[in-house]
């Protein structure tokens, strides 16, 4: 798994019991997954279609830092398939895990366009 970002938890991160607000880790989730999509693709034009069960298994509180990872599960016509881990760094332990989650590459018509994509590209390499 390659971890690419870090997030430190503020008090606006918060849920009432003072620890990570779900749907906060969701959303700072789903946007990486996003960006890594977008730069995998060369298309900002992409969107999350589906979302495997998610495992909660520890939380984060205040001042602690997260690390958000992905790995490529495969990749299909018109999209990718990535797995994510996130890891409290500060316990170590493991926060949450998705197995899967299917990102679409639309064209410019908001429908599935192919990608032409077979495996992961390094942006050092494109260059």
């Amino acid at each position: 798994m390659r971890f690419h970002t870090r997030k430190w938890v503020k008090p606006e991160d918060l849920n009432p019991n003072g620890t990570l607000f779900g749907g906060k880790l969701l959303s700072w989730i789903d946007e990486e997954l996003a960006l890594y999509t977008i730069i995998q693709f060369e298309n900002s034009k992409v969107v999350t279609k589906y979302m495997s069960e998610i495992n909660f298994t520890s939380s984060a509180k205040q001042g602690d830092v997260i690390e958000i990872g992905i790995d490529v599960v495969r990749f299909g016509v018109t999209s990718i398939t990535l797995q994510c881990e996130v890891r409290n760094m500060m316990t170590r332990e493991t926060i949450i895990t998705i197995d899967s989650t299917v990102m679409v590459n639309l064209g410019e018509d908001g429908k599935p366009k192919a990608h032409g994509k077979t495996e992961i590209e390094f942006v050092k390499n494109r260059i």
